[in-house]
């Protein structure tokens, strides 16, 4: 019975290493017809692939929004391993100094329309605020919100599994409480791996949470205010500590470490 127990233990062995990890299964959305333009597996540990990332660096005012973590590209802060992005937000010893990574394609890879996706697990922590979004390439209508944001996903630490999707511009923003969002719960964002991602064509912007239906952008064709959303964009993805939002209910001071795992970016048309 032992031998065989054993045996049986054995195959499961093989057939997770075959499979991958359980909580890396997902729910995906491409719609019909779209092909696979741009990706990255993260299959080669180091290093992101340099063809296709770049970061942001240093604090520089807190980043708009009185945000307290510094980027680095370090490997501590970000990394690829056992096929997986790691961005991960450090405290430093016996301090209120936090490091962490904004990863982007700028100037590497940019789109002004189809399907991307994302497939993340995301970190837990009061004080946290991972984010998976979209910013322009340039600035056509002018600078920010003008030229327009995209929100893919958005969750502060304080309100755990609540996930947000957000467009910014001129007529739409949260500086003047017009911007055009959708909040809900996901079960499980930080446990298990889910998929954040959009559809963008001229005529809307579809949010998609594990292939359903979350929200829907309509281009209501007055003007760029509404809709500068006809320029090409590149993707970002970062975990931000505090901030106007994030540190709202404070930093846990007991939280030494947040981490956003990637499994997947990919970009269909």
């Amino acid at each position: 019975m032992k031998r065989i127990l054993l045996s049986a233990l054995a195959i499961g062995a093989l057939v997770l290493a075959m499979t991958g990890c359980s909580d890396r299964k997902v729910k995906s959305g491409v719609p019909e017809g779209m092909n696979l333009v741009w990706n990255d597996e993260f299959d080669v540990d180091g290093k992101p692939d340099a063809s296709k990332w770049t970061y942001s660096l240093g604090n520089l005012n807190g980043w708009g929004n009185g945000e307290i973590q510094k980027y680095t590209d370090k490997p501590e802060n970000v990394t690829v391993r056992d096929g997986l992005l790691e961005i991960n937000a450090l405290r430093a010893p016996k301090s209120n100094s936090w490091t962490s990574a904004r990863i982007k394609t700028e100037h590497l890879a940019h789109w002004d329309h189809g399907y991307i996706e994302v497939s993340a697990k995301l970190p837990a922590g009061v004080g946290t605020w991972p984010a998976i979004w979209m910013l322009p390439e340039g600035t056509r209508y002018g600078g920010w919100p003008r030229s327009g944001e995209i929100d893919i996903m958005e969750m502060v630490g304080f309100d755990i599994d609540e996930i947000h999707t957000t467009v910014h511009t001129k007529a739409f923003n949260h500086k003047i409480n017009t911007q055009k969002t959708c909040h809900a719960k996901v079960k499980g964002t930080t446990k298990k791996f889910h998929t954040y991602a959009i559809d963008w064509n001229q005529d809307r912007i579809r949010w998609l949470v594990d292939g359903e239906e979350f929200y829907v952008f309509e281009n209501p064709h007055v003007s760029w205010e509404e809709w500068p959303f006809d320029t090409p964009f590149h993707l970002i993805m970062n975990i931000a500590i505090d901030g106007s939002w994030g540190g709202q209910k404070g930093v846990d001071p007991k939280l030494e470490k947040a981490t956003m795992l990637v499994d997947y970016v990919r970009v269909y048309q």
